[in-house]
């Protein structure tokens, strides 16, 4: 059993030097991580992991898939935020197309990870699609 001191060490450890970046809105999002995924030329699925002030403490690449698909699911998605103790999440990837229009397909499994997430007590707050021509914040269009 992992002691509250030992976990306490861990993070200090694992945060030292480093100033975890805030995230409030799609804008922050495009900024701490658009120019690497913008480029790609297959579709990346992330998650941003959120402590209780909306910074990000860590990002996790949960799939890469191929031109113009990538198989999500919220067991791999929320995995890395219940190890992190992550009090939310954001979910982010690519559309190697340029288009960041998102697909049905988009729209469906951001809903499916938001109920999810209520389950778990870790909130989706959003979910970006970045492509060369910009972003589309699914939350911003009402489907979250």
């Amino acid at each position: 059993m992992i002691r509250p001191v030992y976990v306490c060490e861990l993070t200090k450890r694992r945060y030292r030097g480093r100033i975890p970046k805030p995230v409030r809105g799609p804008d922050d999002v495009v900024a701490l991580i658009g120019n690497r995924l913008r480029n790609e030329p297959r579709e990346h699925f992330l998650i941003l992991l959120l402590n209780a002030r909306h910074e990000c403490v860590a990002i996790e690449t949960v799939s890469i898939g191929s031109l113009n698909a990538s198989i999500v699911h919220p067991r791999e998605v929320f995995r890395p935020a219940v190890v992190a103790s992550a009090a939310s999440i954001i979910a982010v990837h690519n559309h190697p197309s340029g288009d960041p229009e998102p697909s049905q397909e988009d729209v469906s499994i951001t809903r499916r990870l938001g109920q999810v997430g209520e389950l778990l007590g870790i909130a989706l707050l959003d979910h970006v699609v970045i492509g060369s021509r910009g972003a589309v914040s699914l939350r911003e269009r009402g489907v979250l």
